[in-house]
């Protein structure tokens, strides 16, 4: 649980959060050949098809902005537009493994620059935009550039923000050869990501053999800890990243224009798909295999109510200033706040202490 484990909170929890879990959590006596089974099931069955499904919709996606480029129209627009809906999905289903590779050279905020809570995305990329920077038009040099303009958040702009309309009427404009390039740089992470675990002798082999020369994972329980804290941590990531960020309660400030995705309405797309992936990550691994008899409904009912939330996100409107001012649709997210609230403990307390961390030991970063 060293290397993978510490730097998979970079990007959820204070530097060093994650190096006291792994010197604080308790030794787990669990079967080392059924922990390598899980692991194995939670690489071949979740991350790595994960990574290329996200790689294949990147590709489309960086297909259709080219397409728009070449041939702007109503209907290349509108194609463009699903593409980056199906990529935003893609993404946010394996985005839950915020450790590894994707959290090293800046990758995953590469993807993803999120929150970003003064501007700075948005600043960037309309600069670029008013000074018609040609080197933001090639993948490669993007890629150089800070990665506030080189993700989602700078393509959904580029789609669904100020000044959008040119996409329509004028081919190749530097706006739409901006768009491709922030497509074509997302493919390009995607790609270096999926080489990466789908390599046979590097990350995967680390995970899927836990043992006492292996870097990642010194023993099983090493191993099952930090898949576990992948799960919480994601659940903490949708609830306290993804909906506190714009919408903490009816009687707290709401900023609806700080929600991801709310200028194209894909706030609750990302946030079902980020549901699903954790929903997928947990039936993948077969974790349940783990637990003894008696201990194993948790995961059911961990699992039920992912799905209840999963189903509540498609209830919600898209239009976020209308879902934190209208009293029926904050019911709506007061109820997926409380039931984050509820599967991040289900993982926490109820798988973590099923399978021997101690009532005193905690993923949590807060309530």
């Amino acid at each position: 649980m060293r290397k993978i484990f510490v730097a998979g909170l970079v990007s959820l929890l204070p530097t060093g959060a994650f190096a006291q879990e792994a010197d604080t959590a308790p030794s787990i006596d669990l079967p080392e050949a059924e922990v390598s089974k899980v692991m194995t099931a939670a690489v071949d069955g979740f991350i790595r098809p994960g990574y290329d499904a996200f790689q294949a919709s990147a590709e489309k996606m960086a297909g259709a902005m080219k397409t728009l480029c070449e041939a702007p129209s109503r209907a290349s627009y509108e194609a463009a537009r699903t593409a980056f809906r199906n990529g935003i999905v893609s993404w946010a289903h394996i985005e839950v493994m915020r450790v590894g590779p994707i959290i090293e050279q800046n990758r995953f905020e590469r993807i993803l620059f999120y929150p970003d809570r003064k501007s700075t995305g948005l600043k960037q990329v309309q600069s670029i935009l008013s000074k018609a920077d040609e080197t933001a038009t090639d993948p490669a040099t993007l890629g150089t550039k800070s990665v506030a303009m080189q993700g989602f958040g700078a393509l959904e702009y580029v789609l669904a923000g100020t000044g959008s309309e040119e996409l329509l009427k004028e081919k190749n404009s530097f706006r739409c050869r901006y768009g491709a390039a922030v497509a074509g740089n997302i493919a390009n992470v995607a790609k270096e990501i999926s080489d990466i675990w789908d390599a046979p002798d590097g990350i995967q082999k680390a995970w899927e053999q836990p043992g006492a020369d292996n870097p990642d994972f010194r023993n099983g329980g090493e191993a099952i800890t930090a898949l576990l804290g992948i799960l919480v941590h994601g659940a903490e990531a949708v609830r306290d990243q993804r909906i506190e960020t714009f919408y903490k309660g009816a009687d707290k400030a709401k900023f609806p224009k700080q929600g991801l995705f709310w200028r194209s309405e894909n706030t609750w797309v990302s946030i079902k798909g980020n549901l699903e992936g954790l929903s997928s990550l947990l039936d993948k691994s077969g974790m349940i295999a783990l637990l003894e008899e008696k201990d194993r409904p948790v995961v059911a009912a961990t699992q039920a109510k992912l799905k209840s939330m999963i189903e509540l996100t498609g209830k919600i409107t898209p239009d976020l200033e209308k879902a934190v001012e209208d009293a029926g649709e904050r019911q709506k997210l007061d109820t997926l706040l409380a039931d984050g609230k509820d599967v991040i403990a289900k993982l926490n307390d109820g798988y973590g202490g099923a399978i021997g961390l101690s009532s005193g030991f905690s993923f949590a970063d807060g309530d």
